[in-house]
């Protein structure tokens, strides 16, 4: 089987973007762990599917991991999907509808530069999910014979926000490992570190899951900043600085959408034989 496919990234959180419209795809999860092997398949943090939607949406947006697993939601993923729908002629809309397992996002492209409408975020434990009765502001686990505190929230995909004084430091191996796979996410979770530099910045780091450290993870951005406005330590619009690079933020709080603005590159078209 020959397949067609893009290599694209946001920020540095690369992926490989396929065209399951025109290409017939049905990979198994062995198979998408070895294309994203870094030394001997393709490389990439995560697998992006463009498909026929299934409603009225103009695409239908599948995100698989780099362990194979698959997800619902990927903000950077989402800016290389617009650009991929663009540059191979899917669509010339300047506003796309996209549906994902969870729900539907609006993607508006300007240049290579795309907003996305990330959805409104749940705090309810029920629907993150996370294993605890109650919604609380912050969460406690013990962790390596100390306690975490936590933000807990969902955008699509389960997210934890840990606040730290010193990004550099920030315990992702971990810390972030361990509490990405705590029985406390009975479906794992995103771990953000995120340091405060003012009301309108952050420094951010994410244990992704299924993926390990990226170099920038937008739904983990949108965590971030959602969780330091609920904190009342942040105010929107937000820049947020990732390794990979920086994004800006919107939330106006409860019932509302969080938007998420930042860029999207195109690296190279390729085949690949399995």
């Amino acid at each position: 089987m020959l397949i067609k496919f893009s290599k694209m990234h946001g920020l540095g959180n690369d992926f490989v973007v396929i065209d399951a419209i025109n290409q017939q795809i049905d990979l198994s999860a062995a198979q998408i762990k070895n294309m994203a092997d870094r030394h001997y398949g393709i490389g990439f943090d995560q697998m992006l599917l463009v498909k026929l939607a299934q409603g009225t949406a103009d695409f239908r947006y599948v995100i698989y991991n780099a362990d194979g697993s698959e997800v619902s939601q990927c903000g950077n993923g989402a800016r290389c999907f617009a650009l991929f729908v663009h540059k191979h002629g899917l669509s010339d809309k300047q506003s796309i509808r996209v549906e994902t397992n969870t729900g539907e996002i609006v993607l508006n492209m300007s240049g290579d530069v795309v907003e996305v409408n990330m959805g409104v975020p749940t705090f309810l434990p029920v629907e993150i999910p996370l294993a605890t009765p109650a919604e609380l502001t912050q969460y406690d686990v013990d962790i390596d014979n100390q306690t975490v505190h936590f933000s807990a929230l969902s955008i699509g995909n389960p997210h934890a926000v840990i606040q730290v004084d010193d990004i550099a430091q920030a315990p992702l191996e971990s810390q972030g490992k361990n509490l990405e796979s705590h029985a406390i996410f009975p479906e794992r979770a995103n771990i953000g570190f995120s340091q405060i530099i003012n009301r309108s910045e952050i420094a951010l780091r994410v244990y992704e899951r299924g993926a390990g450290e990226t170099q920038a993870c937008g739904s983990g951005a949108c965590a971030a900043v959602i969780a330091g406005i609920e904190l009342g330590k942040l105010t929107s619009p937000v820049k947020v600085a990732l390794t990979g690079g920086s994004l800006s933020i919107s939330w106006k709080g409860r019932g509302a959408p969080v938007v998420m603005t930042g860029p999207a590159t195109f690296v190279f078209d390729g085949t690949i034989e399995l």
